[in-house]
């Protein structure tokens, strides 16, 4: 039987008087790939951020790998979303992603190491961004952004990898390359993907869960009219480069 890589049980999230996920129980094995979706302000992020020990849990408890978040910190390798980032701070591709390197607790006058760098150049290289290693990030493109911020997750080498919407600023050549690069690191880890791609849920995931401040469901990643009901209150098809897409069985009337 696989590993148990992320245990949530009865987890609740305030911020202040508002709950921001309640109640949720979660279990991700090693190897799977799972989706997240729900609508914004659904809890999400929230999750993520929880799962990372970023967010204290108010009610219940977050393990990984069978034990307390700190305990395991350094296992997981994390993606935020790109209208987080600051993107006009002069530094190049090749020092962010070498940021991923530096340890928690680091001492003054640390530097990197030549094995540092050397793990750059590969992941560089294995996000498609070789090229690109000495260009300021400012002059990114959303999708070499994207890859850049993967590349400096992966610096961590993780075992668990979570992306919050790694998809959302980018056109649809990188979109597919992110989809088929994390395909690829499925092979060798565990990833969680929270987004709002509809294709990504039907075409890549290997298993669901849709959150509306609750769990509404979790399982395999065909998604039902009773379950986007439950998330956004009516049937949605999938319209891929303008073309619908239904990921959902026949429904009657739209709302």
């Amino acid at each position: 039987m696989k590993n148990k890589v992320v245990q949530v049980d009865n987890l609740t999230v305030y911020y202040g008087q508002t709950p921001a996920i309640a109640g949720v129980c979660l279990d991700v094995y090693e190897g799977e790939y799972l989706g997240i979706i729900g609508p914004n302000g659904g809890g999400k992020t929230t999750l993520l951020k929880t799962i990372l020990g970023i967010n204290p849990p108010t009610e219940g408890t977050v393990q990984i790998y069978g034990e307390p978040i700190a305990k395991k910190r350094t296992l997981m390798g994390y993606v935020p979303q790109y209208a987080a980032m600051h993107k006009t701070f002069p530094i190049t591709v090749f020092e962010v992603v070498l940021t991923g390197r530096i340890k928690a607790g680091f001492k003054p006058f640390f530097h990197y190491s030549e094995e540092d760098k050397e793990i750059v150049v590969n992941l560089l290289a294995k996000v498609g961004l070789s090229d690109l290693a000495n260009r300021q990030i400012s002059q990114l493109s959303g999708g070499e952004f994207q890859k850049m911020l993967i590349a400096r997750a992966l610096a961590v080498k993780p075992k668990l990898l979570l992306l919050d919407e790694p998809t959302a600023s980018v056109d649809a050549v990188s979109r597919e390359q992110i989809y088929g690069l994390l395909e690829e690191l499925n092979k060798e880890m565990t990833i969680i993907l929270v987004t709002h791609d509809l294709l990504a849920v039907s075409s890549y995931v290997g298993r669901l869960a849709c959150l509306n401040t609750k769990l509404v469901y979790h399982g395999e990643p065909e998604l039902t009219e009773d379950v986007v009901n439950h998330l956004y209150g009516c049937a949605v098809d999938l319209i891929a480069h303008g073309v619908p897409h239904r990921v959902l069985k026949d429904h009657g009337e739209d709302c």
